[in-house]
């Protein structure tokens, strides 16, 4: 299916989607409008939810007035529906509501189905189905079951506006949907150029090239990825920082892929006051260095063959579902050869600078003739101040609902890739079916002080960050406890924390490392004994081992290769072994009253 020409427009706060008016007299057109609208609604919160999907959603009141608007701002926040339905009151009883896409309940509370229902709803369109196959088909099945209408475009509703609305809820979540059916992260390739081709004089002098209008539109893109990738040349040759200081969102992480570690010891990159680096680099290289990048905070990741297809399959490991690269033309020859580049971003520059050595931005892909030129599909042009941008995808997105294959079937068409052992329950992301496992889901829970008093913690990670602060006698850790509560959602908790803790260690409380799983396990019985659902989903994994599969963190999780001490996944195990057994002395007690 061919994706219709979206462009970028600079906004303070956000990179937003334009498209086309839509003609009121076509057939669907209001239908084709709005979900359009709940498109753009979910579009803000590009590199606040990653790694889980964009969601919007528009109510219509009866009266054709847009009644409430909502989106997911990240997770563990309230569904785009429920702030939508809020936001209606009274006005959205018998309306229609607009959703980019299929609702993805991963933790049993359906919050999303039962707003849409209890708020008087009537109908509801659809711009897509879920994804991710053990989602998709789950919420348009519960709304027709409590009685509502549904529509999905696509299939219930057909046109070209409709196919061209579609496409935007493609596009607002391509990352998500790239990720799942390619097994690497939505990559794009980004870079600027001269009018005669050049990324920097044959000095290598670079700065700048582009128009400070396309510098800011860079950080924007920036702030909507969950990393920037560059090359050691780039390291030598800019000493970037690769912030997204001036375009709004998140700070990406930082990765650095060099395989011979040849990189200065002083680089700006190295700080990480800000934001993290990780370096990527083949087994073996400068140990010395590694130790020194080490001391200043660096993560240093080794690979046996270092080559993008490995990287990139690496970090979607990591859950990563977006990564911008902004490296030298060897590094993008060597990305596009291995296949792992989804869209090019290329800024054009009206200057002419010459120079017969004067780098490229794409280096030898070693084509020699016309015809193997590669095409960009969907091609877009766009004035950004005096530069003109051009982008255009180099590989056509998957359909606009792919069915993922499960493990199981992945094993049947290649015998070579083992399905996991039914022994053992991995859980880490949104699209886990034991997703709700995590310390990271969204369900708040009420924990007294040490006054005695009630508190509510919006999550387990928020409980566990704030109590690395609590009790120290400093007013910085105090406000450190008081803005992790307010945290939005436990990834922003998580990121207060971390930084906290790696900004000023002094303020940790002195025994944390003591205490801290007991803090984990605290939060997580609580947590399980709130919500029965909960309970009763963890009670389901008897049998198995549990396994909090991040492959980062060797403390929690259970690392890249099974090296972790899977912390997490042990406590989980330990919790269900106390409820199984209250369950067994209950019915023991039970049979002795019969």
């Amino acid at each position: 299916m061919a994706l219709s020409c979206l462009t970028l427009t600079v906004n303070p706060s956000s990179v937003i989607w334009k498209c086309k008016a839509s003609l009121p007299t076509a057939p669907h057109a209001l239908d084709a409008t709005y979900i359009r609208r709940a498109a753009h609604l979910a579009d803000k919160s590009a590199g606040f939810t990653s790694p889980h999907p964009n969601f919007g959603c528009v109510i219509l009141s009866p009266a054709g007035h847009v009644a409430g608007e909502g989106y997911l701002y990240a997770q563990g926040t309230a569904a785009a529906e429920v702030q939508a339905i809020d936001a209606a009151g009274e006005r959205c009883r018998g309306a229609t509501a607009y959703l980019n896409m299929e609702p993805g309940d991963c933790h049993g509370d359906h919050s999303a189905v039962s707003a849409l229902f209890q708020g008087g709803v009537k109908r509801v369109v659809i711009g897509m189905r879920h994804p991710l196959q053990h989602l998709r088909g789950n919420a348009v099945r519960a709304l027709r079951n409590q009685g509502l209408h549904v529509d999905v475009l696509g299939e219930d509703l057909t046109g070209n506006l409709v196919e061209d609305a579609q496409k935007e809820c493609l596009l607002v979540n391509a990352p998500l949907i790239c990720r799942a059916a390619s097994r690497v992260p939505f990559s794009v390739l980004k870079y600027a150029m001269t009018l005669d081709g050049k990324i920097a004089a044959s000095s290598g002098h670079a700065s700048w090239i582009s128009s400070k209008q396309s510098r800011n539109l860079v950080f924007e893109l920036r702030g909507r990825s969950d990393a920037v990738i560059v090359g050691g040349n780039t390291v030598r040759r800019d000493n970037p920082r690769l912030t997204a200081r001036h375009g709004g969102g998140h700070m990406p992480m930082r990765i650095v892929m060099s395989q011979t570690l040849d990189l200065p010891e002083e680089a700006n990159l190295w700080d990480m006051s800000e934001v993290s680096t990780i370096v990527v680099t083949q087994r073996g290289a400068r140990r010395s260095f590694q130790k020194l990048l080490a001391s200043k905070g660096v993560e240093v990741v080794e690979f046996d063959i270092l080559t993008p297809r490995e990287v990139m399959e690496y970090f979607h490991d990591r859950g990563y579902l977006s990564i911008l690269w902004e490296c030298g033309g060897t590094l993008a020859a060597s990305a596009i050869s291995s296949g792992v580049i989804h869209k090019v971003y290329a800024f054009v520059a009206p200057k002419i600078i010459g120079g017969k050595n004067a780098p490229s931005p794409v280096g030898d892909l070693g084509m020699v003739e016309m015809t193997q030129a590669l095409n960009l599909i969907d091609v877009c042009y766009e004035q950004v101040g005096p530069d003109m941008l051009i982008s255009g995808f180099l590989q056509p997105l998957p359909d606009v609902i792919p069915v993922i294959p499960s493990r199981d079937e992945t094993f049947v068409v290649d015998p070579t890739v083992s399905p996991y052992e039914s022994s053992i329950i991995f859980f880490y992301k949104t699209w886990d079916l034991y997703g709700a496992l995590s310390n990271f889901s969204p369900h708040p829970i009420q924990i007294r002080d040490e006054n005695g008093d009630s508190v509510t913690w919006l999550s387990v990670e928020h409980y566990y960050q704030a109590h690395k602060f609590v009790g120290v006698d400093d007013p910085i850790a105090q406000d450190c406890v008081e803005r992790i509560k307010s945290a939005k959602s436990p990834e922003e908790a998580a990121r207060i924390g971390r930084s906290m803790q790696k900004q000023k260690p002094d303020l940790i409380r002195s025994d944390w490392e003591n205490i801290k799983i007991d803090v984990m396990y605290e939060a997580l019985k609580c947590k399980f004994s709130t919500y029965p659902h909960l309970k009763t989903l963890l009670l389901s994994t008897a049998g198995s081992v549990l396994v909090e599969a991040s492959p980062h963190d060797l403390f929690w999780g259970g690392g890249r290769d099974g090296e972790g001490l899977n912390y997490l996944g042990r406590l989980l195990m330990k919790l269900r072994s106390e409820f199984l057994g209250e369950s067994s002395s209950s019915s023991e007690t039970s049979s002795l009253t019969v």
